[in-house]
C-alpha cells in the first residue's frame, strides 16, 4: 500500500490525532516539565521518528515510561494542546481504562478497570476508589472529582490498577495525575491562546488562556497562567406543570414552571489562575510554592427527560451550581548525601453551594399513595392547615478542606540495588449541609426551629490516613529486576450531626389524639431519633418512660439535636470507624531487549470503612482489590510503539452505595466481584503522521448474591431478598471502549505547516445501575427492577477533527468536536429511591470553533 493511499484511507476515516509527547529529562532528582523545543514539537507533529524520551514520575521517580513496569499513559503538553483538551471529560475520552458517572461538572465520580458499583458520590458515602493528584498533592475529593482547567500542563498520567503502596487509600483502582509546567530559570517566555465556538441546539462559548514565565533572579523564576472559559448551553427548560391531588381525584394544587422557560438555559463559565515560584536554594536543593485558584458556576441542569424530547427539561424551581478551590502546595526536593530527599505538603479548600429542584419526590410519591389522597397523606399544610404546594426544593453546601503531608527518600536511581521510601499524613474534612425546603410549610410541621424545612442534614465528616510505606528494587542481571513494595496503614473516619425530619412538640410517641409529628407524619427519624438525657433516643424514651430532655451540648449550630453520635458517659461523640492493616505489590520485569520489555505484577489497593449517615445502620468495612497483571512495552521499526497489559482483578467484599429509605444513600459491603480485562496503546510518528489508538476490554461481574438488607448474611438473601444476583454486571463501565486518533502534518511555507487532525472514540453500551430490584415505597409497597427503568448507558462512537496552520510565533485552528451530533449518555439516573423518571446527563452537542494563539 502507497503512502498516498494509506493518507487517504486515515483522512477518510477522520481517524487522526498524536501520541502523548512528554517531556525530556531534567536534572538529576527532578522533571524538567516546559514545553518542547521547536526540534521536539517538529518530532511531535510526525516529521521524524521521536527519540525524545516519554519521561513520567508515575513512581515517585523520573523514569522512561517503556521503562515503566505498570500500566501507564501520559498525555503530553503538546498533545493535549492538540486535542483542544480543557476539562476531566476532554481528557478521559483518551483514557480507554477510565469511566465515570456525573450530574455536571464537579459532580463526577471516577471509575478505573470496572471497579464500579454505581451509586458512589455522596458527601457521606465511600471514599474514591480512583485517586486524583495534582502535581506531588492528593486533592482526591468526596462527592466529585476536582475538575481542574488543563492548560499549560505538562502532561497527564493515568496509572490502571492498585497503586495503594505508593498512593494510598483512593488509589484502589488507579491514580490520575495531573503534572503542571515549572518556572523556568533564565527563561521570559508565554503565549495566549483564545476560542471562540458554537454548540449546536445551543449559544456561543469560547474561552482566553495566558501563560507567562519570568525569571526573577539568577535562582529564582516565576510562572503565572490566567484563564476565563464560558461554555454555552443547549439544554432547553420547556413549559411544564403539575397537578397534585389531595383528596381522591379532586385536583387541589396545581403549579407550573411558565416564569422559568428558557433555552439553552444550563451554560457555566470558570475562571481562574495558577503561580508558581522556582526556587534554588544552592546546586542540590529546590523549593517550589504553588497556589492555584479556580471558580465554577453553573446555570441550570445538565440531563434532559427523554419523553420531553431531546435535550428538554421542566424545571420548577430555579437551579444554580457554584464550585470553587484554592489549592497552596509547597513541594522541597534535594540531597542528602547521594539520596533524593522530597517533601509535598498541600493544603485544599472547596467550598460549594448548590441550589436544586427536588419537584420529581413529590412527582413520584404524589402517585404511590394516591390510594390514600397522594401528596395530602404526608400533611403538607400551612400554619392555618391550609394544604400548600408539596414540592421541595433544595439548598446544599458543602465545606471541604484537606491538608497532606509527605516525606520521602530515594536512594540513586542507577545502583541496582534502589529503595524508595517515605511517610504520609492527611486530614480531609466537610460541613456538610442540606435543607430540603416546602415554601410556607407549618413550623410545627418543620424540622425545629426553621420553618419551612421539611428535611435537615447537618453533618461534620473528617477522614485521617496514616501511612508508611516503601518499595525495593534489584537488578538480579542487566536483564531482570524484582521489585518488593508495601504499605502500613491506619485510618480514623468519623461522622456526626444530625439528620432527617423535625417533630411537633405536641406530639408524644404512643400517645392518643396525637397531631402529625411533621410534614412527613414520620415517627422515627429526625429529632425522634436524638439522644436524650437518659442516653436513649427521643422516640424510646417517650415509650420507655424515661428522661426525655435532648441532649443538645456540643450539637453542630443550626440543628435541634443530635441523631448521628455514639452517647458515651452522657455525652455524646462522633461515631467513628477505625482500622489499619498492610497491602503490597510484587513486580517482575523482564528486558528482552533495548526496546522489548515485560513484567508481571501482583498488587493490592484498599479503600477504608466508614460510617453510614443513617445511624441505625452498621458501619461499612474495608474493601480490598488484588490486581494479577502481565504487560509489555515495546518499540519497533521506525517511530512504533506498542504498549499492553493483561489482568485479573479480585475485588472483595466490596463497598455498594445505594439509595435506600428516605432516598438515603446507604453503603454495605457487598459479596466479591471477578474483573477480567486487556487494555492497550499502540503509537506511530514519521513521515509528517503521529497516529495513536488505545483500547480496553472490561469484564466485570459480582460473585455472591447481593442482598437488599445490609444485615443479611445468608448466602440466598433469604432474611431479606436479592437485589442483584450473582453474575450480575457491573455498572458504568463499557465492555470495549477504544479511540484511535492521527494527524498530519506537512510544510506549506518557509515558516509555517499545515495540519489536519480527527479522532473517533468508541465505547460500548453498559449498565446504568447494579441492583436488578428494589423497594418502592407507596401503599401498597411494590418492587421494580432499576435496571428496567433506567436502561443502559447507550453505545456511541464520536468523530472530531481539525485543521489549522502553525507559524513560529503564532497558530490558527478550526476544530469541530462531536462532528455528527450524536447523543451520548455520560449518565442515566433518577431524583430519588422510588422515582421513575430517567434523566440523562450527555455529552455536549456538535461544537464548532476557531482557535488562534500567539506565543514569545
Amino acid at each position: 500500500m502507497t503512502n498516498h493511499t494509506l493518507r487517504a484511507l486515515i483522512l477518510a476515516s477522520t481517524a487522526l490525532a498524536t501520541p502523548a509527547i512528554a517531556q525530556q529529562s531534567g536534572a538529576a532528582g527532578g522533571v524538567n516539565n516546559t514545553p518542547p523545543t521547536p526540534q521536539q514539537q517538529s518530532r511531535a507533529d510526525g516529521f521524524a521518528p521521536d527519540t525524545t524520551e516519554i519521561v513520567v514520575t508515575a513512581q515517585k521517580r523520573e523514569e522512561n515510561l517503556q521503562n515503566v513496569p505498570i500500566s501507564v499513559q501520559a498525555i503530553g503538553t503538546r498533545r493535549l494542546d492538540q486535542l483542544n483538551i480543557s476539562n476531566f471529560e476532554d481528557y478521559t475520552k483518551q483514557l480507554p481504562s477510565v469511566s465515570f458517572q456525573t450530574a455536571q461538572p464537579g459532580l463526577t465520580t471516577v471509575y478505573m478497570r470496572g471497579v464500579a458499583t454505581g451509586g458512589d458520590g455522596n458527601h457521606s458515602g465511600s471514599l474514591p476508589s480512583v485517586g486524583t493528584y495534582l502535581d506531588e498533592q492528593p486533592v482526591t475529593t468526596i462527592g466529585g472529582t476536582l475538575d481542574v482547567h488543563i492548560y499549560d500542563v505538562a502532561r497527564i498520567e493515568s496509572l490502571a490498577g492498585p497503586q495503594g503502596t505508593l498512593y494510598g487509600a483512593s488509589s484502589q483502582a488507579g491514580t490520575i495525575r495531573i503534572i503542571t509546567n515549572k518556572p523556568e530559570l533564565s527563561v521570559t517566555s508565554g503565549r495566549v491562546d483564545a476560542e471562540i465556538n458554537s454548540v449546536a441546539h445551543g449559544g456561543v462559548g469560547g474561552k482566553l488562556e495566558g501563560m507567562i514565565n519570568l525569571p526573577i533572579t539568577r535562582n529564582i523564576a516565576f510562572r503565572g497562567v490566567a484563564f476565563y472559559q464560558k461554555d454555552a448551553g443547549y439544554i432547553d427548560n420547556v413549559a411544564g406543570q403539575r397537578t397534585y391531588y389531595i383528596f381522591s381525584s379532586i385536583p387541589d394544587v396545581t403549579v407550573n414552571n411558565r416564569n422559568l422557560v428558557k433555552n439553552n438555559f444550563n451554560d457555566q463559565r470558570v475562571y481562574g489562575g495558577r503561580a508558581a515560584l522556582k526556587i534554588d536554594l544552592d546546586e542540590n536543593w529546590t523549593v517550589t510554592p504553588t497556589i492555584m485558584h479556580q471558580n465554577l458556576k453553573a446555570d441550570g441542569v445538565f440531563f434532559y427527560d427523554p419523553k420531553l424530547g431531546d435535550l428538554k427539561i421542566d424545571r420548577l424551581f430555579p437551579e444554580v451550581r457554584k464550585d470553587k478551590f484554592t489549592q497552596a502546595a509547597l513541594t522541597v526536593e534535594g540531597k542528602v548525601g547521594n539520596f533524593d530527599v522530597t517533601y509535598a505538603g498541600a493544603y485544599l479548600h472547596r467550598p460549594t453551594f448548590t441550589s436544586s429542584d427536588y419537584s420529581d419526590y413529590a412527582d413520584a410519591y404524589d402517585q404511590l399513595y394516591s390510594a390514600y389522597g397522594g401528596l395530602g397523606y404526608f400533611y403538607y399544610q400551612d400554619a392555618a392547615g391550609n394544604n400548600i404546594d408539596p414540592r421541595q426544593h433544595i439548598d446544599a453546601t458543602d465545606n471541604f478542606k484537606k491538608m497532606s503531608h509527605e516525606l520521602r527518600i530515594a536512594s540513586p536511581q542507577s545502583n541496582p540495588f534502589r529503595v524508595i521510601a517515605g511517610a504520609f499524613y492527611q486530614r480531609q474534612s466537610n460541613d456538610i449541609f442540606q435543607n430540603y425546603l416546602i415554601d410556607n410549610l407549618a413550623p410545627n410541621l418543620s424540622v425545629n426551629g426553621l420553618p419551612g424545612t421539611l428535611w435537615l442534614t447537618k453533618q461534620k465528616r473528617i477522614d485521617k490516613d496514616y501511612a508508611l510505606f516503601g518499595e525495593a528494587s534489584l537488578d538480579v542481571t542487566p536483564k531482570l529486576t524484582l521489585t518488593a513494595g508495601g504499605r502500613v496503614f491506619k485510618y480514623d473516619n468519623s461522622l456526626f450531626g444530625f439528620f432527617g425530619f423535625g417533630r411537633d412538640p405536641a406530639f408524644f410517641q404512643g400517645a392518643d389524639g396525637n397531631p402529625p409529628p411533621n410534614g412527613a407524619g414520620s415517627t422515627k427519624t429526625g429529632v425522634a431519633g436524638c439522644y436524650t438525657a437518659s442516653g436513649d433516643t427521643l422516640r424510646d424514651s417517650q415509650l420507655n418512660g424515661t428522661d426525655t430532655t435532648l441532649i443538645t451540648a456540643g450539637a453542630i449550630a443550626g440543628t435541634p439535636c443530635t441523631n448521628l453520635a455514639d452517647s458515651e458517659n452522657g455525652k455524646l461523640v462522633p461515631k467513628r470507624a477505625k482500622g489499619n492493616g498492610f497491602i503490597h505489590r510484587l513486580n517482575a520485569q523482564y528486558k528482552a531487549s533495548k526496546d522489548v520489555m515485560f513484567y508481571a505484577t501482583w498488587s493490592r489497593g484498599f479503600r477504608p470503612g466508614g460510617i453510614n449517615r443513617r445511624g441505625t445502620l452498621p458501619p461499612y468495612e474495608p474493601d480490598y482489590l488484588s490486581n494479577y497483571e502481565l504487560g509489555w512495552k515495546t518499540s519497533f521499526g521506525r517511530g512504533w510503539r506498542w504498549n499492553g497489559a493483561i489482568y485479573h482483578q479480585q475485588w472483595k467484599k466490596f463497598q455498594f452505595s445505594f439509595l435506600g429509605e428516605n432516598s438515603f444513600t446507604q453503603i454495605q459491603n457487598g459479596r466479591d466481584a471477578k474483573i477480567n480485562g486487556v487494555e492497550t496503546d499502540i503509537s506511530y510518528i514519521g513521515g509528517g503522521w503521529s497516529i495513536n489508538a488505545t483500547g480496553a476490554y472490561t469484564d466485570a461481574k459480582t460473585k455472591g448474591n447481593i442482598c437488599s438488607d445490609v444485615r443479611d448474611a445468608t448466602a440466598d438473601c433469604s432474611a431479606s431478598y436479592t437485589a442483584a444476583p450473582s453474575g450480575s454486571r457491573l455498572p458504568i463501565t463499557p465492555k470495549f471502549k477504544g479511540n484511535l486518533t492521527a494527524r498530519y502534518s506537512w510544510p506549506v511555507l518557509s515558516d509555517a505547516k499545515a495540519h489536519l487532525q480527527g479522532a473517533v472514540s468508541y465505547q460500548s453500551s453498559a449498565p446504568a445501575t447494579l441492583r436488578t430490584l428494589i423497594d418502592l415505597v407507596g401503599a401498597p409497597p411494590t418492587q421494580a427492577n432499576p435496571r428496567t427503568i433506567l436502561g443502559n448507558l447507550r453505545s456511541f462512537a464520536l468523530f472530531d477533527v481539525a485543521a489549522g496552520l502553525d507559524f513560529r510565533r503564532w497558530n490558527i485552528e478550526l476544530v469541530a468536536q462531536n462532528l455528527f451530533d450524536k447523543r451520548n449518555d455520560l449518565s442515566r439516573g433518577v431524583a430519588c429511591s422510588s422515582c421513575t423518571r430517567v434523566l440523562v446527563v450527555p455529552g455536549a452537542p456538535r461544537t464548532i470553533g476557531l482557535r488562534v494563539g500567539a506565543k514569545f
